[in-house]
């Protein structure tokens, strides 16, 4: 019997997203089958491709359909610049293999009417992904003085750097580390913002206009690509992937965020952006501050080691330690007041009383410093 197929009919931007939206679940069980089932691909392209698949479904999944439109250029370049320290061509490839036989296996289990449409479409997609790939990946010329000159500047930056931090005292000197290192990049702002693994939240601690810095703060979801990346990611357009406040409220235009880790422990991440401006970032940038965040980390961890000791010369009388308790659970004065049966200018004396036995100069950092030098666990 001839089966009867519809002719092609080019699909929409926004129709492919609806699809891809409508049918997530199912295609992301199919992806993940046939990324474990085949025997071809190599472990560290099966990891890699097995990143890019997470974010590519977070793309789609969480467009806003009301705020796209059906030109879809502007959305994949920005998703191929926040990949690009993982991305290559052979996980491009493993990542188009992956989700053709997922949605092929899809369409024959809805019994499409209309199977090439979107099978078509992601050709077209990902046809668009290799042309920005190549766009944006590094496209030096290849002349080898070049070359050199431009890994000798690397190394005199990172040289900097290791005195830098080699002369710097502790976690208090980070804003002045951060400072040096917007000089050193050519970035007009750098921002800190602090990882809280108990809690699993994050909150801004370090740069310019620090009201606005620390009022940036929020739990860590599956859906926050940026936030639960191990490897620097670079926005030409944030928008989205960063809420409109938040892009507001900074003027942000292009940023770069390198996660700060060491040994598998977060700190936390380091943006760099210039202040409205937009600005483009080319893969072998993203490995040099890459390497910075590496380097911060290491010195997070070594002060880390060092403060551990001051731990036990910081003595916490009971109550201090149960109104640490309470701060590091996000409870203001008042309700810390209530629950221990206190007034409000009693345990005012208590949270001023932690700060100076702990050098902080807030509340926020207060719980920063406690959890790092082990007051907190």
């Amino acid at each position: 019997m001839t089966q009867n197929f519809h002719p092609y009919t080019e699909m929409t931007f926004q129709e492919f997203v609806l699809f891809f939206k409508t049918h997530s679940k199912q295609l992301e069980e199919n992806t993940n089958i046939y990324l474990i089932a085949e025997a071809n691909i190599s472990e560290t392209h099966r990891i890699e491709t097995e990143v890019l698949m997470r974010s590519f479904f977070q793309m789609f999944t969480y467009s806003d359909l009301d705020h796209m439109d059906n030109h879809y250029s502007s959305y994949l370049d920005t998703w191929v610049q926040s990949q690009l320290t993982i991305l290559n061509m052979a996980s491009l490839q493993w990542l188009q293999i992956i989700l053709e036989k997922s949605l092929l296996t899809l369409l024959i289990q809805l019994k499409h009417q209309r199977m090439l449409d979107p099978l078509m479409f992601l050709l077209s997609v990902f046809s668009y992904l290799m042309h920005s790939f190549h766009k944006w990946a590094d496209t030096e010329s290849g002349n080898h003085e070049t070359e050199e000159n431009n890994e000798l500047k690397k190394l005199r930056l990172l040289d900097q750097l290791n005195q830098l931090l080699v002369s710097s005292s502790g976690a208090s000197d980070l804003a002045f580390i951060l400072k040096k290192c917007e000089k050193y990049f050519n970035y007009k702002r750098c921002v800190f913002y602090a990882y809280v693994p108990w809690s699993n939240q994050f909150y801004g601690v370090i740069g310019e206009e620090l009201p606005k810095i620390q009022s940036m703060k929020g739990q860590l979801t599956e859906q926050n690509l940026i936030f639960n990346s191990k490897r620097p990611i670079y926005l030409k357009n944030p928008k989205p992937y960063l809420r409109d406040e938040h892009i507001q409220l900074f003027q942000l235009s292009s940023i770069i965020f390198i996660p700060i880790a060491h040994e598998h422990q977060l700190y936390g991440w380091v943006t760099f952006d210039q202040m409205g401006d937009s600005f483009d970032c080319t893969k072998a940038e993203l490995d040099l501050l890459e390497q910075v965040g590496k380097r911060i980390g290491l010195f997070l961890s070594r002060k880390e080691k060092e403060n551990t000791a001051k731990t036990m010369a910081i003595a916490l009388t009971e109550r201090e330690a149960t109104v640490l308790e309470l701060l590091a659970e996000g409870y203001d004065n008042k309700k810390i007041a209530s629950l221990l049966f206190l007034s409000e200018y009693t345990v005012r004396d208590y949270v001023s009383s932690l700060m100076t036995k702990l050098r902080a100069k807030n509340r926020t950092q207060v719980v920063a410093y406690a959890f790092r030098w082990g007051l907190l666990s």
